[in-house]
């Protein structure tokens, strides 16, 4: 199932991207191609692009490409780091009902006042959605990572390591360059 959820989500987050860079394309096309404008078009791709995050937050969590500062706690003992850990997502938790907290409130409002897009017929607060959805998916994630923590499968957040990956890629380059030289 989980397999299953992880494919769902890469396949979504692809087809946003794709159709998001084909309305831009066309809506280009459109404008300086011949002359006319889609009015629609701006607030769709507008739209695609914030369902585009969302999913890819909640996505970045589970494959560790969100940047984080942890050089500090990269010198604690493997329990102290956690424990940061821990509490890192916890807080990350408590972020997200927050959140989602308020996007029930703002899509409640929405719907009771039963407005739609400025430029497409579709009610607000559908479109909006990804707000509450998008924190759902996220709270998920945390708190696989969370159970994943505790149980000492994982030690935090997978971090992308900007420093790590550019230093390999230096010295990657470097070989290349001195084969280059003989």
């Amino acid at each position: 199932m989980s397999t299953f959820i992880n494919k769902l989500e890469e396949g979504i987050i692809s087809l946003l991207l794709a159709s998001m860079t084909l309305l831009v394309f066309v809506e280009v096309f459109f404008r300086f191609g011949l002359g006319v404008g889609l009015q629609w078009a701006q607030e769709l791709t507008l739209l695609l692009s914030g369902w585009m995050v969302m999913f890819g937050v909640s996505y970045g969590i589970k494959v560790g490409s969100h940047i984080g500062v942890d050089a500090l706690v990269k010198l604690f003992p493997s329990h102290v780091r956690r424990a940061v850990a821990i509490v890192a997502i916890i807080l990350c938790l408590v972020y997200c009902g927050l959140f989602l907290i308020g996007s029930w409130a703002y899509l409640s409002k929405l719907k009771s006042v039963g407005i739609d897009l400025e430029d497409i017929p579709v009610p607000k607060w559908i479109a909006n959605s990804i707000l509450f959805v998008g924190m759902v998916m996220m709270a998920v994630r945390l708190l696989d990572l969370l159970w994943a923590v505790i149980r000492g499968r994982a030690e935090g957040f997978k971090l992308l390591d900007e420093a790590k990956d550019s230093m390999y890629l230096a010295q990657k380059e470097g070989t290349a360059l001195d084969g280059d030289d003989e």
